[in-house]
């Protein structure tokens, strides 16, 4: 996921926009009920991982993410499923947008890349 995933709304110049080489994923609808969590967790991750050295120190970055990747695998029970069901919502969405197919592996794989135990 790289800088090529840009929200979606106004392209107005200036300050507000994230700089050249910033990874962003693209905002998700509120109306396909994803934990706004979650969402949270997707986009800083994006942000770390896909960011070019200029814009986040690479060593920074990997320190940032598996911090995240060790909160997610705090998540048991009904927040392990809930997240599993959020994940495979935003799989179909992102096929239904037609997003690359690499961003789409990316959703399907992330919580098992970053150690997320299964039900």
């Amino acid at each position: 996921m790289k800088e090529d995933l840009e929200p979606e709304g106004d392209e107005d110049e200036g300050e507000d926009e994230a700089p050249e080489g910033a990874a962003v994923f693209p905002q998700i609808p509120p109306e396909l009920g994803i934990h706004p969590l979650l969402l949270g967790v997707l986009h800083a991750y994006v942000f770390l991982e896909g960011s070019d050295p200029e814009v986040v120190h690479p060593d920074a970055a990997e320190e940032a993410m598996e911090y995240l990747a060790t909160y997610l695998q705090r998540l048991t029970g009904k927040e392990l499923l809930r997240a599993r069901e959020d994940m495979e919502t935003l799989v179909s969405f992102a096929k239904e947008q037609e997003w690359p197919k690499e961003h789409v592996q990316f959703l399907k794989t992330f919580l098992d890349e970053n150690g997320v135990d299964k039900i």
